[in-house]
């Protein structure tokens, strides 16, 4: 079942995006909602585990929500589909940072706007308590309570195509920080998407049986959050240890191996230097550096306040990550 949205003024719409993510921050110490059976709101009151999902009429024009169930949990997704759509239409699905949120990361990152120049469909998923379990105790409630994102995820993509009518080689995933590496979990771990791609993340699953997937990878070389030379990086919260990956370029030189690509290409323009080899079956492995960036993503319009609720830096101007993330996915499909 969809619910539309009406349009809210831009500073409702900024304002509403910071209350809840304070909310949804100060959330991450409830109960376990992995756990079969009611799961408990914010505000104490318990929500009845959601029917099993059915099919539903065409995703309205627009903004809409939907909740889907994963095992025995209520799940949300958040949904943009630009007017004018018809048949076999692309699906982007952006997996928010830790502390953020669906909405959030639509609003903020200028998804809806990107999605009606490219003519596709865009899904926001809520994590739990506002993380995703990507692997490697990363992050917050969702890896502590062993939430099954990667199923969830692969629910929520197949329920969309069932009610759309989504092209098959045409799916593509991206994320922010948590959300990023939950991103390339979903990638070593499922056959599903086109290309991914991530910024200010690291890997932190096992990746060697991984199927060929084109990737672009965007990070700042200030990322203390993430560092782009690996090892632990400055934790979000007392309650959440530090992300410790492998170096950023370590975790490049992965994908290139399992793409079985050609050595990089590299050019530097200002601050941003690229590294792009071309694999096999027309797919890519690109590497995009900020030399100064820190943590967060590029292009987004700066808000202090939500930046200090997300544990995110000022974000970088040297590029549009949005952008630059969609015309990568445009250029391949499976």
């Amino acid at each position: 079942m969809y619910r539309s949205l009406g349009r809210a003024p831009r500073a409702m719409v900024v304002l509403t995006v910071v209350i809840w993510s304070l909310v949804t921050a100060c959330a991450g110490s409830g109960t376990d909602s992995t756990a079969a059976g009611p799961v408990r709101a914010a505000t104490g009151r318990s929500v009845p585990p959601a029917a099993p999902d059915t099919a539903a009429s065409a995703v309205p024009v627009g903004r809409s929500t939907r909740t889907i169930d994963s095992g025995g949990v209520r799940r949300t997704v958040h949904l943009y589909r630009p007017a004018g759509l018809t048949t076999a239409v692309p699906l982007v699905v952006m997996l928010h940072g830790g502390y953020g949120g669906g909405t959030q990361a639509e609003t903020a990152y200028g998804w809806d706007a990107q999605a009606d120049r490219g003519r596709f469909v865009a899904a926001f998923p809520d994590g739990t308590d506002a993380s995703w379990n990507a692997g490697g105790g990363c992050c917050g409630p969702a890896a502590r309570n062993g939430v099954d994102d990667v199923a969830f995820l692969e629910r929520m993509v197949a329920a969309l195509r069932r009610d759309l009518d989504v092209d098959p080689n045409r799916i593509y995933l991206s994320g922010l920080s948590n959300g990023g590496a939950m991103a390339y979990r979903m990638a070593c771990e499922t056959d599903l998407f086109a290309a991914v791609g991530v910024d200010a993340t690291t890997m932190l699953v096992d990746c060697a049986t991984a199927t060929p997937t084109s990737v672009l990878h965007i990070h700042g070389t200030a990322d203390q959050t993430i560092p782009y030379l690996g090892g632990p990086g400055r934790p979000y919260s007392a309650k959440s240890p530090p992300i410790d990956g492998p170096p950023v370029p370590s975790v490049n030189a992965t994908w290139r191996g399992t793409d079985r690509c050609s050595p990089p290409t590299t050019t530097t323009t200002g601050t941003v230097t690229t590294a792009t080899a071309t694999c096999p079956a027309g797919r890519a492995v690109k590497l995009i550096t900020i030399a100064g960036a820190g943590h967060g993503w590029p292009g987004a319009t700066p808000n202090p306040l939500a930046e200090r609720l997300l544990h995110t830096d000022r974000p970088s101007t040297a590029l549009d990550a949005t952008d630059v993330i969609w015309r990568f996915f445009a250029a391949h499909r499976k």
